[in-house]
């Protein structure tokens, strides 16, 4: 072997190759090879107990906060940072995981150890992130430690009477007022006082929006002339059905439209947002569940194809109504069926229903967010949508990659090329003509394929901009790693 370059793209390549050997990970962590250390952390899948052992112990902050933020791992190995002496490691621990802002549950045990040892601004930071399970933060009502319970009133409009009462009479003075402070939300005496010379702020926001308001306050934002009190209004649960009978006259669309996304809204005042002038308010109105088939069907709304119809993050939402999915399911309306499409749970039936839907977008839904969504609906839907979180459909375990590389390897599209190199089978001379190919995507996937020839895999490792690629192949000999960081910059 020819003397090649031992540049950060090879030590990065390296790093998150799945078949480089413990003992060469763990020589990627000393000082010298600080360039791999991102890419080890963050972007590595699976690690050997060892090497995670090493990474939660590495003397660099910058290491264990990489291991902190990467979306792939085992939620358990992250967890393993859940009691790290640097603030920043803690943060983004807490924080959510680089990828597509699509957050995945924490283990129960590292969220109470975070409740039960991390400050505020470190809590905060977890709960937006959005990895605590809606189980977990339900169950939080009747935790042992009073300073969990107080925070647990966050999901006061979700408890039963009797936890309502529960933490009302709690013995703890601190969860009691976090207790009355959720019942005083529903009093509108007590939010127009609060609101009293109180300055333009987040908080003053909050209790306009969500909290009871007083006649008073009522008529004052009515006498707004911005659309965003006007919003307010038609947002906030209090506001009296005379006021959201004028706001249906409002000339801001936004300000209808929240009318007709409101839980609670009059029926002639449905009836009249059906004829609205906007296209997005009719929309939003016909699929309000008082509607039947017929009067969804009279209305003329419209069904952006593209919206984001990516995956859900089901651990933090609260369970989906089976009887409510199973009749989205069946309805004529195709953002209802999208509703459906998204539930985890819903049964086979339904699913063999909606896999076979005419609407691209509740094909698509199905696929990112059912467990059981048939690998054919995975292929097909990845050839038609070109939405965000496209290439989630291909990563899915179930997407059926064998003979991907005859059907796809001459397409026009490079989305659909990219497909050639997901095929285990790729013969070694289509992988050397893929590796050379116009779109660098393509190249990389390639570059990464275990059936790519030997000399190819060598002669990339030389090459900088296929380096990377060729460097995390899991054919790449183990012998060859060993020499790549075997020199002083070069590996003979």
């Amino acid at each position: 072997m020819s003397a090649t370059p031992v540049t950060p793209a090879v030590l990065c390549g390296l790093a998150v190759n799945p078949a480089t050997p413990a003992d060469l990970l763990l020589r990627l962590l000393e000082p010298e090879y600080a360039t791999s250390w991102n890419a080890l952390g963050r972007e590595r899948r699976a690690f050997p107990p060892e090497v995670a052992a090493a990474v939660v112990a590495h003397p660099e902050p910058r290491v264990r906060g990489a291991l902190a933020r990467n979306p792939y791992v085992d939620p358990e190995v992250r967890g393993l940072l859940v009691d790290d002496p640097h603030w920043n490691v803690r943060s983004r621990l807490a924080s959510l995981p680089d990828r597509d802002g699509i957050a995945g549950a924490l283990p129960e045990w590292v969220i109470d150890r975070m409740y039960t040892t991390y400050d505020h601004q470190e809590l905060q930071d977890l709960v937006f992130s959005r990895q605590i399970p809606f189980a977990v933060r339900l169950a939080h009502a009747t935790h042992p430690m009073a300073s969990v319970r107080a925070n647990s009133t966050g999901m006061w409009r979700y408890l039963s009477p009797e936890q309502r009462a529960t933490l009302l009479a709690d013995p703890h003075p601190a969860v009691r007022r976090s207790a009355e402070r959720r019942v005083r939300e529903d009093d509108a005496v007590a939010m127009e006082r609060e609101l009293e010379g109180m300055p333009a702020c987040h908080a003053r926001s909050q209790i306009l929006v969500n909290h009871r308001l007083s006649p008073a306050v009522v008529d004052s934002l009515l006498r707004a002339p911005d659309a965003d009190s006007q919003w307010t209004l038609a947002h906030n649960y209090s506001t009296p059905p005379e006021v959201l009978a004028r706001l249906t006259g409002s000339p801001h669309a936004k300000v209808r439209l929240e009318l007709a996304r409101r839980p609670h809204l009059p029926r002639p005042l449905v009836d009249a947002l059906t004829r609205d002038a906007d296209p997005g308010v009719r929309t939003a109105v016909s699929v309000r569940p008082e509607l039947t088939e017929d009067e969804r069907a009279s209305i003329d709304y419209t069904v952006e194809a593209e919206e984001n119809c990516g995956p859900r993050e089901h651990h933090w939402l609260p369970p989906l109504d089976p009887a409510e999915s199973a009749a989205y399911a069946r309805s004529r309306h195709p953002l209802l069926r999208r509703r459906a499409a998204v539930d985890p749970a819903l049964p086979p039936e339904l699913v063999r229903r909606l896999a076979g839907d005419e609407d691209v977008g509740v094909r698509v839904l199905l696929a990112q967010n059912h467990p059981g969504a048939p690998p054919e609906l995975l292929l097909r839907c990845y050839q038609e949508y070109r939405g965000p979180h496209r290439e989630r459909l291909a990563a899915n375990p179930r997407f059926p990659v064998a003979g991907l590389a005859e059907r796809f390897a001459a397409a026009g599209e490079p989305g659909l090329r990219r497909l050639a190199v997901l095929d285990p089978g790729l013969s070694p001379a289509l992988a050397d003509r893929l590796s050379r190919d116009p779109a660098p995507e393509i190249r990389a996937g390639a570059a990464r394929h275990p059936r790519l020839p030997a000399g190819r895999v060598l002669e990339l490792l030389a090459d900088e901009e296929p380096a990377r690629s060729a460097a995390a192949n899991p054919a790449l000999p183990v012998p060859v790693m060993r020499r790549l960081l075997g020199g002083a910059g070069t590996a003979a």
